[in-house]
């Protein structure tokens, strides 16, 4: 093993997702705000892209520090040990440069994530966001429609038109399609529905689409139909106490249904295509989102956990980030989980837990 790989290590990772990265010279470019993630940077290292926090105000005491890059996006991480390692930062896509047909940029469309995966908010606005007492206190969707750095809502042919020039301009490899929670009922499914249907009339694109719970789970068939190859339901919490704090409205779907629907689900998309968001560091113990998980992998559903990043202007933005510690603790026995049923984040056709790039998880699962 050489010097570079002792450093890049499932534990290297997590120590930097969880403290963060300190930049030199701010990134003018680095996406802050909205669904999904956000106040990442993407940064290569040995060949892999991952994500890494680099805006919120704890990353002033991170040992980790950037230099400016060159031209070439070459640069390093110094730690304060005295350590330095090698990196990239990912070139801005070419499809940027772009407008849709009716005059709006493709990155007030889509945006690359990592290095090959197009993401988008199909809706940037929420019911659940309109009462920001009872919203996900962690939630920042509409932050980036606020800055004008974004549409209210991307129709089906602006989708498919930048989706298209993303896979020939950039090679990208997977599409994300997440949404706000337009109702109460379909929770979102009809909008990916007719939206994937339109991607995949101009490019073979796979694609996850990420919502709610619908209320009756013939959407899981209607979405399957539509062109959706991976679906996401995001727990984000998995204890009923600390749902009801963090995100009161969501809460009212409860974990019941989630289950549920995640059986339903799995019956249409079939094992390890279903996957779920959960966000480490927000009140849940160890063994609860190591209990909970074992029962998602159980159903064939890929619990894909991250470490919690507080995002600016929300209502978490001081939350802390969980320790490297507390993250390598759940990473551990997951990761082992996950290989002893032949879970691999690597075999699901679209998402998050494809893309690996917000969680040191994958790197685990061997």
């Amino acid at each position: 093993m050489n010097e570079l790989s002792s450093f890049i290590s499932p534990q290297f990772i997590t120590e930097l997702q969880s403290q963060g990265l300190r930049l030199e010279e701010p990134d003018k470019n680095a996406r802050r705000g909205g669904a999904g993630p956000s106040d990442l940077k993407a940064v290569t290292i040995d060949g892999r892209t991952v994500m890494i926090p680099i805006f919120k105000s704890s990353e002033n005491e991170s040992p980790f520090v950037s230099c400016t890059p060159n031209e070439q996006g070459i640069s390093h991480i110094r730690h304060s040990s005295g350590r330095v390692i090698p990196i990239s930062f990912p070139r801005q896509p070419r499809f940027y440069d772009s407008k849709t047909a009716d005059g709006i940029p493709y990155s007030y469309i889509a945006t690359l994530h990592s290095s090959d995966v197009l993401a988008t908010t199909v809706l940037q606005s929420c019911v659940r966001y309109t009462n920001r007492k009872k919203s996900c206190q962690f939630c920042a969707i509409g932050q980036s429609l606020e800055a004008g750095r974004t549409i209210l809502r991307k129709t089906p042919a602006q989708l498919a038109e930048v989706a298209k020039a993303a896979v020939e301009l950039d090679g990208v490899k997977q599409m994300i399609m997440t949404t706000g929670t337009p109702n109460v009922t379909d929770r979102g499914a009809a909008i990916l529905c007719e939206s994937a249907k339109a991607v995949k009339a101009v490019v073979n694109l796979p694609i996850q689409g990420q919502c709610e719970p619908p209320d009756d789970d013939i959407w899981f068939e209607r979405m399957k139909d539509a062109g959706i190859d991976s679906l996401g339901m995001h727990l984000e919490v998995v204890t009923p106490e600390i749902r009801a704090k963090i995100m009161p409205s969501k809460a009212d779907v409860p974990l019941e249904r989630y289950m549920k629907a995640f059986d339903s689900a799995v019956s249409v998309f079939g094992h390890g295509e279903v996957s779920t968001y959960i966000l480490a560091g927000l009140g849940d113990t160890v063994d609860e989102i190591l209990f909970i998980c074992e029962v998602l992998i159980h159903k064939g559903v890929y619990p894909f956990v991250v470490p919690f990043v507080p995002i600016m202007g929300t209502p978490l933005e001081n939350h802390p980030s969980p320790t490297p510690q507390f993250m390598q603790s759940i990473f551990e026995p997951l990761g082992a989980m996950l290989k002893k049923a032949g879970l691999r984040s690597s075999d699901a056709k679209a998402g998050c837990a494809k893309c690996g790039a917000c969680s040191a998880l994958p790197s685990y699962e061997v």
